[in-house]
């Protein structure tokens, strides 16, 4: 499992295909918390996304590598009223 003690503010969140998901803002709980301004398009834009934790492969620099490539990792994105 890797370390996501390692992830911090203003990282850039990366899909394993190497497309930027977004920037993290902070962590909370399980999540990683995605900053406004990589909040998609129309009903999506101008609140936050989250990424579960478990997606991340590994912390390299100031990158966040997630197990899944792009398209796939968008479709886990939670929005803050999801419980876990």
């Amino acid at each position: 499992m890797t370390d996501t003690s390692k992830i911090r503010g203003h990282m850039e969140v990366v899909g394993a295909d190497g497309v930027h998901i977004g920037t993290v803002e902070e962590i909370e709980g399980k999540r990683i918390k995605l900053t406004k301004a990589d909040s998609g398009q129309g009903s999506h834009r101008g609140h936050h996304h989250y990424i579960p934790l478990s997606l991340v492969a590994e912390v390299e620099g100031e990158k966040v590598w997630l197990s899944a490539n792009s398209d796939v990792a968008v479709s886990f994105e939670e929005e803050k009223s999801d419980p876990t």
